[in-house]
């Protein structure tokens, strides 16, 4: 579909709209059943890169905090994330064998299990109502697409014009969360977004284990599909076509 905000950033990463459906794509990207250590973040990032859909279902989400994040409930299950989020288990490493990695001394995004227990008990946890989570790049995606929400990857630029224009037909300052999360579970606070009547978008990627998957410079910004359709009806009056925003994307 063609799209004025879109066009107005001169992105380098097609965004990538997140779909609810019973019905997955023909040729769409997708992990096996049983592959415990599949990347969603990594799947949303080909799906830009490529052009092609990928899809996922409750037996196909890859890690528990893919499936976290896409809306397949409580994915984590006895799953000892808050283990793995701080000072690690020893214990429970040994038992994964080869699969252990970070287990042993954990990522250390927080100080203690105590307080990674805590940020996922904060988790707005949902189970979606369809089959299948699809990620469709913007390039594919047809009128007849219905998205719950679109993930746009971003430089500091197209950011800062993200924000300004989540809040142009508000004036609430009120408009933009920047969660910590998995980098996928942006996609998780986006379904929980979508259920308000004003939605806010949902600054990501700040997900350290997997920076490096994209560039340095990116981060996301995920759009519930009503306030895009919001933002997108009033580029045409706003500063995405002043001169001060073409000066910067002189540097684009």
């Amino acid at each position: 579909m063609n799209s004025k905000l879109i066009e107005a950033l001169k992105l380098q990463m097609q965004p990538v709209a997140i779909l609810l459906t019973d019905e997955k794509p023909e040729d769409g990207l997708h992990f096996k059943e049983g592959n415990m250590f599949g990347c969603v973040a990594s799947m949303l990032v080909a799906s830009s890169k490529k052009s092609r859909p990928a899809y996922f279902d409750r037996k196909t989400f890859g890690c528990p905090g893919g499936g976290v994040g896409l809306g397949f409930g409580d994915a984590y299950g006895q799953f000892p994330i808050e283990c793995l989020l701080s000072t690690g288990n020893k214990e429970m490493a040994a038992m994964m064998g080869n699969n252990g990695g970070m287990m042993e001394e954990g990522e250390r995004f927080y100080k203690d299990p105590e307080k990674a227990r805590k940020w996922v008990d904060s988790l707005p946890i949902t189970e979606v109502p369809t089959q299948y989570v699809v990620f469709k790049s913007w390039d594919t995606v047809t009128e007849e697409d219905e998205p719950e929400m679109i993930v746009f990857f971003v430089n500091a630029d197209q950011l800062s014009a993200l924000v300004v224009m989540a809040d142009y037909n508000r004036g609430t300052n009120q408009s933009v969360t920047a969660p910590f999360g998995a980098a996928c579970q942006s996609i998780l606070f986006g379904f929980e977004e979508v259920k308000k009547e004003n939605p806010r978008s949902i600054i990501g990627f700040f997900d350290i284990s997997k920076r490096a998957i994209v560039d340095r410079e990116t981060l996301t910004f995920t759009v519930p599909f009503s306030m895009y359709k919001e933002m997108e009806s009033n580029v045409e009056n706003s500063f995405l076509k002043m001169h001060v925003w073409e000066k910067i994307q002189e540097r684009q």
